[in-house]
């Protein structure tokens, strides 16, 4: 059987609202994150991953309300990120209505809190999500919102995340975040290449041409876009009938 390739979805949010920026800052106010959803699920995302992205700079936990009140209109499986710092608060993203729980700044200050939620929880549901950015001729992590630099080499923390019980990677490129400039292929290849579970290519999509070379060169497994989807400079329609062309198996809307 031949797998098909994700579209997905990212709703950043902040305050409740949708919001985008570039490289994580000059954020703009894009729309209701519960309509949003239900929109990008109507035009046929296969996935859409909902990041409270101030929560672990502000040392709170995630907006469960909006969330909540997301999960509640979708029927395509919803990844829920942003404060989340222990197991209780992943039971709680849980029972809020995430299929999956994305894990960041919390799993670089204590790494067992991945051991822990995919012993409770299961890998399946476990997301370790990765803010990198190029640092000479390598990737080192950032936390808070890509604005704390670690010492942590990225690919080796990768392979890291997956030997802890991670059972997929989100993996933003803090470079190309909202510079519509394409993936960073090279990132993406590199950590593709050396774990065993899903990962999603994330920051720099400009259309779907990037999206496609982000799975081919980047051995990706889905790619994940926000901007030019919430700005109309395309539509899901419109990218999965390129990676159609591209001979790229992907889901049919519903």
């Amino acid at each position: 059987m031949t797998l098909t390739h994700r579209v997905i979805v990212c709703l950043d949010v902040r305050d409740g609202r949708v919001v985008k920026g570039t490289h994580f800052v000059d954020l703009r106010d894009i729309g209701d994150p519960v309509e949003l959803a239900s929109r990008y699920e109507a035009e046929g995302a296969d996935e859409v991953v909902f990041l409270d992205i101030s929560a672990s700079s502000e040392n709170r936990g995630t907006l469960l309300d909006v969330a909540r009140r997301t999960a509640e209109q979708l029927f395509i499986p919803l990844t829920i990120g942003g404060g989340v710092r222990s197991t209780e608060d992943v039971a709680r993203v849980l029972r809020a209505g995430a299929d999956k729980v994305a894990i960041n700044s919390a799993a670089v200050r204590r790494p067992e809190i991945l051991n822990e939620a995919s012993a409770l929880f299961g890998a399946q549901c476990v997301v370790s999500s990765i803010d990198a950015k190029r640092v000479g001729q390598s990737w080192r992590v950032f936390i808070n919102g890509g604005r704390t630099a670690t010492e942590l080499d990225a690919v080796e923390w990768a392979r890291e995340c997956v030997n802890r019980g991670a059972g997929e990677l989100l993996l933003t490129s803090v470079d190309r975040d909202g510079s519509r400039s394409g993936y960073d292929i090279d990132l993406t290849r590199a950590v593709s290449d050396v774990v065993n579970v899903p990962v999603i290519a994330s920051g720099g999509a400009g259309s779907a041409l990037d999206m496609i070379a982000a799975i081919r060169s980047g051995h990706a497994d889905a790619a994940l876009v926000a901007g030019i989807l919430h700005d109309g400079t395309t539509t899901v329609p419109e990218i999965k009938a390129h990676m159609r062309a591209s001979l790229l198996s992907v889901r049919n809307a519903a």
